[in-house]
């Protein structure tokens, strides 16, 4: 929940084969805080898409690279006036490497830097940095191979100890690769004058084997960031394993399209977990749904939180596990349109979700259709946890 006398604006800075995760973990989160995000890309205008890229470290000499979401941007870059945003945010990916050589995206980043306005850079992102001439004298990191552009510029290297590392120096915050997106988005959301308070809080994520890629990374990085406690687990899996994730987009067939999406790491252990510790639960969508809603342990552990009065967050297909559960009954709820049965049979009030972006909140319960409305999920659940972010 945001409580903003002033609203932020911010400029998110989009390519095409920009990084996945790098695009919109800090676009959604960003609005869920209520700060106004306008992403745009050179050479296109509103309502066009730029297409993402996968990028996961394999055990390869580099990292492998898959077909990501298609990004919808939101404004014209030709028609845009750089001086009315706060800050800056450029994604990593293979985009920055062509829009370094971009003279209006130079000029752009340049006048945020001589306004000496906070500019996010994360993964091959500071090559747009190094090339408009904004690093020299400065502290910087980055995902590793970029450190020879970097030193070049005239900026000071800070070797990245973990890919999560992130390094701030002035109103020039960098990080090395999305893992480092919760301090990333902290930092950038400080040197806005944001403040965040009632963020004490313990976050568990249900997860499964083809959940959706950004149903769980959005939300998770985007609790972390506000300095939450979160862990995900998974039925008959412990802390470090992974779980696949599908990449479900909308491109014009009769339903969505499903692509590999990263592969996302478990941060505790299903085996003996202690539910009571935790004061929320989120359910991601996808594909795991399915097969979760068999499981009778799941279904204990929802009917504990939801029991409980505890707040209970659920996307997508996740209400097909809240269904089977049949804790439902008598309750407003939506999902995405082809869970209705369902949502529908379970005894709970439907609720259209249109725009598919719209969310709920009934009591103790949260429920969007898909990833667009991740702003409001996060939103919604931050209002029933009382964490807030003030500007």
């Amino acid at each position: 929940m945001a409580n903003s006398k002033s609203q932020k604006s911010v400029l998110l800075l989009c390519g095409d084969y920009m990084e996945d995760y790098e695009a919109m973990v800090p676009f959604q989160a960003l609005l869920a805080y209520g700060v106004a995000v306008d992403a745009a890309c050179p050479g296109k205008k509103a309502g066009e898409f730029c297409r993402t890229a996968i990028h996961e470290s394999s055990g390869h000499q580099t990292y492998s690279e898959s077909r990501g979401h298609n990004f919808a941007i939101n404004a014209t870059f030709d028609e845009i006036d750089f001086g009315k945003y706060d800050g800056l945010v450029i994604p990593g990916g293979r985009a920055p490497e062509y829009l370094a050589m971009n003279e209006s995206v130079l000029d752009c980043v340049r006048r945020f830097s001589d306004a000496a306005k906070p500019i996010a850079s994360i993964c091959h992102g500071q090559l747009i940095l190094a090339a408009a001439g904004s690093v020299k004298g400065r502290k910087c990191t980055a995902y590793p191979p970029v450190r020879p552009v970097l030193i070049d510029a005239g900026a000071h290297w800070v070797e990245p100890q973990t890919m999560a590392a992130c390094v701030a120096d002035g109103n020039i915050i960098t990080g090395a690769t999305y893992e480092g997106h919760p301090e990333f988005i902290r930092l950038f959301v400080k040197a806005l004058g944001g403040v965040i308070t009632g963020s004490d809080k313990r976050i568990l994520f249900l997860c499964g084997d083809y959940m959706e890629d950004y149903e769980v990374t959005v939300p998770f990085q985007s609790l972390q960031a506000l300095g939450c406690h979160v862990d995900a687990v998974c039925p008959e899996k412990k802390s470090g394993d992974s779980c696949p994730t599908a990449v479900h987009d909308f491109e014009g067939d009769q339903t969505y399209s499903e692509k590999p999406g990263h592969h996302f790491t478990l941060t505790a252990s299903y085996e003996g977990l202690d539910a009571s510790s935790y004061d929320a639960l989120v359910i991601p969508g996808g594909r795991a749904p399915e097969y979760l809603a068999l499981d009778e342990t799941v279904i204990a552990l929802v009917k504990e939180f939801m029991g409980s009065k505890k707040p209970v967050a659920s996307i997508c297909h996740g209400q097909q596990i809240l269904a089977a559960a049949g804790v439902l009954k008598g309750r407003k709820c939506t999902a995405y349109p082809t869970v209705k049965l369902n949502v529908v049979l379970s005894g709970a009030t439907w609720l259209e979700p249109d725009p598919i972006d719209r969310c709920y909140t009934d009591g103790n319960l949260v429920t969007g259709a898909a990833w667009p409305g991740h702003p409001q999920f996060i939103s919604q659940l931050m209002a029933l946890l009382g964490i807030r972010v003030s500007f």
